[in-house]
């Protein structure tokens, strides 16, 4: 079994901001599986498929960014995902721009949203999807991460969202753990 997590924030006034490269890339996800997340549950849209016998489930949560854990640790709970079988993706502001990378662990690194699925879930043992949104140079934080990416790096990162979710379906597909995809993606 297989959970795949896109973070962001819900509304129309959040959608394709920096914040929100987690529920763009799982939308590249959903297209490759071919998986409508059309189902509600738990603060959370919700698709899922079978790939080799097993489900895979397409998670949006509902909730705003900060408080993502409340619709995945119910979520992984309902349907008994151990958390090695759960992959979150997420911005990453101390990454260059577009700049992809795979864990298996680690803490919060500050971003919120991933405090909260490690509170929800009670361990910081998930692997996770990094897109590199770059720190702002003189913007604040919050200002930057709320703003659509500019029509010169938008291509950069729909590149880095293409290759998050084809590394996203080799793991779904079982042709390599998430270890062996941090190897071949990484870098």
């Amino acid at each position: 079994m297989r959970m795949i997590v896109g973070l962001g924030n819900p509304g129309a006034k959040y959608e394709h901001t920096k914040h929100n490269v987690g529920f763009d890339t799982l939308a590249h996800v959903a297209k490759v599986l071919n998986v409508e997340l059309t189902k509600s549950e738990f603060n959370a849209l919700t698709g899922s498929t079978k790939i080799n016998g097993e489900k895979i489930l397409l998670v949006k949560p509902l909730t705003f960014m900060n408080d993502s854990g409340r619709a995945v640790g119910p979520l992984a709970s309902y349907y008994q995902f151990a958390p090695e079988e759960i992959a979150v993706i997420q911005d990453d502001l101390d990454m260059p721009l577009g700049k992809l990378r795979l864990r298996t662990h680690g803490a919060s690194g500050g971003h919120n949203g991933i405090k909260s699925i490690i509170s929800a879930l009670g361990t910081e043992k998930f692997n996770r999807v990094k897109i590199g949104i770059q720190h702002p140079q003189r913007a604040k934080v919050v200002d930057w991460v709320l703003t659509p990416f500019s029509k010169d790096d938008r291509p950069v990162v729909e590149q880095s969202m293409d290759r998050a979710a084809a590394a996203l379906q080799d793991w779904s597909a079982e042709k390599a753990d998430f270890e062996e995809l941090m190897n071949q993606y990484n870098g």
